[in-house]
């Protein structure tokens, strides 16, 4: 019933800068919260960024600094703007969101297909 759609992954250099999109659409009546995860090849998928629906956000400490996770509620999109990017940050990524269904209002967690980003040194 649900559906997230990621773009603006790609190929950047070190020091440059992407910003990732993510669109969710369906019958939805809320989310709280969204975010973004990473998985690098042979490495668990970790948390990167969240962010709640009044604005607070949490960012792992590899990132710090460097992203920044915002949404546009009324477009129920979510954001990753990366600055600064290092080889380390090359991974697929992946947005999350806790989303309460205008079905019955039921909850589900959601997750989106990835967008490769890869960073060059």
């Amino acid at each position: 019933q649900v559906q997230l759609v990621e773009s603006g992954g790609g190929l950047v250099q070190a020091g440059g800068s992407l910003r990732l999109s993510c669109v969710a659409s369906g019958s939805i009546f809320s989310i709280d919260p969204m975010a973004w995860y990473r998985q690098a090849p042979g490495n668990e998928r970790e948390l990167v960024a969240s962010i709640t629906s009044g604005g607070s956000t949490n960012y792992a400490d590899s990132v710090k600094g460097r992203f920044t996770i915002s949404s546009d509620n009324a477009k129920n999109t979510v954001y990753l703007q990366m600055n600064s990017l290092k080889p380390e940050d090359t991974a697929v990524y992946y947005c999350s969101a806790v989303i309460r269904l205008l079905t019955g209002r039921f909850t589900v967690r959601s997750w989106g297909q990835g967008t490769q980003v890869t960073v060059s040194s």
